[in-house]
């Protein structure tokens, strides 16, 4: 229950977790910033961790305070941090998919790797190639996917890891910065939870649309199934 909790008013406020943590010290809460973003990316168990809202609220923490001029967070190596958390994920996700990837899928543990969802991400990968993995990173419970069936897929570790880590660095940079830059807007701060929520109903929907589109030719595809059989 107590992980749970966490979990809860993590997804809830992220900011008030973060300032929970660097009442702790600057060093715990590098830590835990950099473990949430790291469990989220590299652990296929936990897609539904908030990483977009957490990396903004993180970088809002490392904007100087326009009372005192000081941060709660040291922007470079918060910056450090959050690129490093999601490039071992990927590594650690791929090599997971790779080596016990299959047994997992068919133990049906993972509920959030739902058909829908692999197929989603599959696709993805016919598509773009490792240019997927880049564009992965972006959308909610696929960047989680991504690594994981690109090992699968017997994706070369060679192809997959330079995409990982440019999108790893480009993804972490632009919500903690915009968090940095934005953060302290009056408005923003006055309405802090709203815009999180903004934050993650913005980054699902792609994610929506593409469960959406799977759903509908899937549905599309068993009509015109039952059609043939009926002929």
């Amino acid at each position: 229950m107590g992980f749970i909790h966490f979990i809860l008013n993590l997804l809830k406020d992220p900011r008030s977790a973060i300032a929970g943590w660097i009442a702790m010290g600057t060093a715990p809460a590098l830590a835990l910033i950099f473990l949430i973003i790291f469990i989220e990316t590299g652990v296929v168990f936990f897609p539904f961790l908030p990483g977009d809202s957490l990396l903004f609220a993180a970088g809002f923490f490392a904007a100087p305070d326009a009372q005192t001029g000081k941060s709660s967070l040291p922007l470079a190596i918060l910056l450090v941090a959050v690129w490093l958390a999601p490039i071992i994920g990927d590594q650690c996700n791929y090599f997971i998919g790779h080596f016990f990837g299959r047994r997992i899928v068919e133990s049906g543990k993972v509920k959030a790797l739902t058909p829908e969802r692999i197929a989603k991400t599959e696709q993805m990968i016919d598509k773009w190639g490792p240019i997927a993995v880049f564009l992965g990173r972006f959308f909610p419970f696929i960047r989680t996917f991504m690594p994981f069936i690109s090992g699968i897929s017997g994706m070369r570790w060679t192809r997959f890891t330079p995409f990982s880590v440019l999108g790893g660095i480009v993804w972490s940079s632009l919500f903690t910065l915009l968090g940095y830059f934005f953060g302290n807007i009056p408005f923003v701060q006055k309405n802090f939870e709203l815009v999180i929520v903004a934050i993650l109903l913005i980054s699902l929907v792609p994610t929506f649309i593409g469960l959406y589109k799977a759903h509908a030719a899937n549905k599309a595809k068993k009509q015109s199934e039952g059609k043939s059989q009926q002929d």
